[in-house]
């Protein structure tokens, strides 16, 4: 790594900064973009002999509330020791070292797998015990107690559904490049038939393989989920919804078009709501309306990183073809409510 500069952080400032909130930080901060542009901007720094993961909100783009890196790292202070597997909280800061919040957190050593090339290098039968234990994490997830945890007064849970519906449209008006009819019909279908809510729980809000960190070992073993800046507290079948709307090969080009999350080599959805069913004992006979709803999130998602790549504020590779994916996620939360 270079200790020249990095875009998007000041390290003399990091260090002054390192200096009095980590207890034997060595100085000498080298640093390195590992992702970026797409979501949150994630660095890795070292002094040379210990390792941290530091995020900071996007360069530039419409939806600041996505990117609130305070947020996640509180969600991941109280998870730590629980049965959900969080990288170790470690410092964070309000905006008065680089001009924006960011949260810093121990690196957490292992593979991370976002490609189809990297899931297909395992055998079949790894790859089933992956895509079953994100469910198992995800059921493990949902049964923590918001309240024990310290997260009873995180948000508000009740209305989370509405919320979202409002919340999600209203992000398309501020992030929309172009008219998309299937996007506003999404919209008010999704309104009209909104259910009453399955219950309330920690959501991760983002949840697909990509954001986990596996053991280099065992495939099934997940030492760590990462990016939890969309975490709330809400209905737990939205966070299922969405995971299962990543799986969607329209959802390719958000990832660079080889996205792991999207191989058909990953088990079926039956297969999988099966099993979260099993483990949570949750009704998912309504589960068309969560799953469109996953839908329409990830269009937006989707059109708010092309929103930030015409801009000219992303960094990275593959932010040319993002834009692909926002009308055929569209059509398939449709498609979804029509099932």
């Amino acid at each position: 790594m270079s200790p020249t500069a990095v875009e998007g952080l000041d390290l003399p400032a990091l260090e002054r900064f390192l200096a009095v909130a980590v207890p034997g930080f060595q100085g000498n901060l080298d640093a390195r973009l590992l992702t970026g542009g797409r979501s949150n901007l994630t660095y890795l720094l070292t002094d040379g002999t210990t390792r941290w993961v530091l995020r900071r909100p996007p360069l530039g783009g419409l939806t600041p509330s996505a990117h609130d890196v305070l947020r996640e790292y509180r969600v991941m202070a109280a998870l730590s020791g629980t049965d959900v597997p969080v990288p170790r909280a470690v410092a964070h800061d309000e905006g008065e070292t680089l001009g924006v919040p960011f949260a810093l957190v121990e690196y957490v050593s292992g593979p991370v797998i976002r490609t189809e090339d990297e899931l297909h290098a395992l055998p079949q039968a790894d790859i089933d015990r992956c895509a079953y234990a994100l469910i198992d994490v995800l059921a493990r997830l949902h049964a923590l107690d918001p309240e024990a945890v310290g997260l009873g007064a995180f948000g508000r849970p009740r209305g989370y559904l509405g919320r979202q519906i409002r919340r999600w449209n209203d992000q398309w008006q501020r992030v929309g490049t172009r008219p998309l009819p299937d996007i506003d019909t999404l919209h008010t279908r999704l309104a009209a038939i909104q259910p009453a809510e399955s219950g309330v729980s920690i959501l991760h809000g983002d949840f697909r393989i990509d954001n986990v960190i596996l053991s280099p070992d065992d495939p099934a073993d997940v030492r760590a989920v990462v990016d939890w800046e969309m975490a709330a507290l809400g209905d737990p079948l939205a966070d299922l919804g969405l995971h299962l709307a990543y799986s969607d090969p329209a959802f390719a080009p958000v990832l660079t078009g080889s996205a792991a999350s999207t191989s058909p080599r990953l088990p079926g959805a039956d297969g999988l709501l099966d099993r979260y069913a099993t483990l949570t004992g949750r009704d998912l006979s309504g589960f068309s309306f969560y799953l469109a709803l996953g839908y329409f999130k990830a269009a937006v998602i989707a059109e708010g990183i092309h929103a930030r790549y015409l801009q000219g504020v992303t960094r990275g590779d593959g932010f040319e073809v993002v834009g692909e994916a926002t009308a055929p996620l569209a059509a398939a939360g449709l498609r979804a409510l029509k099932g």
